[in-house]
């Protein structure tokens, strides 16, 4: 059976066109992009787990928690230049941000477009709820939020007398300021809402969502979110109870 040729219309018209890469023609379908949603979430889900794990050594003191940052500034040393290690995994997270953003931004219009309801079932949605209508306002205080964060902890400071290489003397400085211990009381607030409604539909994304587990589902949602988001809104309290301070 002869080949079908696939050919574009005007000037080029008779010429077959070349399919783009596999990845590229998966990601520009619904279905991809759900799994690109996914994929990225479950990176960037890992990634503040981890980072609020690594925080809780400011509770240990100054001395711990510098070495902590120490540490994560070596890692691979000798292999690779120091912090080198460190950029590649903010490149790849930052990476994974914009992907995940990209992928939802596309999946609204596509929606809207074709007039299909979100990917989400009833059920889904009634057991999210709030989270679920909030996702995007929730995912725009986050992403607000992470460039202030990268600032004001990462690269330059945001007022106050910042010590480049001394992490627990900025974050005591930092959220010392009251309005700025708001700022980062909203926004993990905002995280944990748009962490729960992820971790949930993530499931069924991926096909994981038999209703025999809806149950663990929604338990392993809200564990999560809570988890992160009381660890992470600990330390602003922990600072301006004096519990951290320089």
């Amino acid at each position: 059976m002869a080949a079908t040729t696939v050919t574009r219309g005007g000037g080029g018209a008779g010429r077959p066109t070349r399919p783009a890469p596999f990845p590229v023609e998966l990601y520009r379908s619904a279905v991809g992009k759900k799994y690109v949603m996914a994929l990225t979430g479950i990176a960037i889900m890992g990634f503040v787990f981890a980072h609020m794990i690594g925080n809780l050594k400011m509770y240990f003191g100054a001395e711990d928690f510098n070495h902590y940052g120490e540490f994560l500034r070596e890692l691979l040393v000798p292999i690779l230049p120091r912090t080198v290690a460190l950029w590649l995994l903010r490149i790849g997270l930052i990476g994974a941000f914009a992907l995940h953003v990209h992928a939802a931004y596309a999946l609204t219009r596509m929606n809207r477009a074709a007039r299909l309801t979100k990917y989400q079932s009833k059920r889904d949605y009634l057991a999210a709820n709030y989270a679920s209508r909030t996702m995007r306002t929730s995912g725009v205080i986050v992403g607000l939020y992470l460039i202030w964060h990268l600032f004001d902890f990462t690269f330059t400071g945001t007022g106050y007398t910042y010590v480049r290489g001394l992490p627990y003397e900025n974050v005591a400085l930092s959220l010392a300021r009251w309005w700025n211990a708001v700022i980062y009381l909203v926004a993990n607030v905002a995280l944990g809402f748009h962490l729960f409604h992820g971790a949930w539909s993530l499931f069924q994304t991926m096909g994981w969502n038999n209703p025999r587990f809806n149950a663990w589902r929604r338990g392993f949602a809200a564990g999560f979110a809570a988890i992160v988001v009381l660890g992470n809104v600990s330390f602003p309290i922990a600072v301006l109870a004096g519990v951290v301070s320089v």
